[in-house]
């Protein structure tokens, strides 16, 4: 079935970094914001490595982003999918991040999961390049799909982005 991406990526003038996700699962775009999938650990691995209370609700989450300069959206603003499924995404339109870059200093691009970094490869690393003039970096997926990786393993890998950060203030 065919889905549109219907909320707007969170950033702002400050943000540093941008975090990519492929696509919002049933339960996100039902709730209408990222990473709304109980299940899903993105909020808990971010906080974690950031040592950040836990965010409850939207704008709590939306504070915590722009308080650590972190912008978050998704690498597919319009896709086939079935369910939540990255492995059923089909027909695949890339978001467009000009306006982001333009806006905010952003100085990396990270991927959440494989399916969010082949899009980046596929459609938006020209510019990813052009706008950071770094290559976009995979992380493990947060997503309950990616069993393989606990939560530990999940914060040992997304590190770097606390230590990005570290290393830019």
């Amino acid at each position: 079935m065919s889905q549109t991406h219907s909320f707007k990526p969170i950033f702002d003038k400050n943000s540093k970094i941008l975090i990519l996700g492929s696509f919002p699962s049933v339960i996100s775009r039902k709730f209408g914001f990222y990473y709304t999938n109980p299940q899903n650990r993105f909020w808990r691995v971010l906080t974690g490595v950031l040592n950040s209370p836990l965010p409850e609700s939207t704008d709590e989450k939306i504070k915590f982003l722009l308080s650590h300069h972190i912008a978050i959206y998704d690498a597919a603003i319009s896709c086939e999918i079935e369910g939540s499924s990255d492995a059923k995404m089909s027909r695949i339109i890339p978001v467009n991040l000009k306006p982001l870059f333009k806006e905010a200093n952003i100085r990396q691009v990270y991927a959440n999961g494989g399916k969010a970094y082949e899009i980046c490869k596929k459609y938006l690393e020209g510019e990813i390049i052009k706008a950071t003039k770094n290559e976009v970096i995979k992380l493990p997926s947060t997503s309950p799909a990616n069993a393989k990786f606990s939560l530990e393993k999940l914060a040992k890998e997304w590190q770097i982005i606390a230590k990005n950060l570290k290393e830019q203030f």
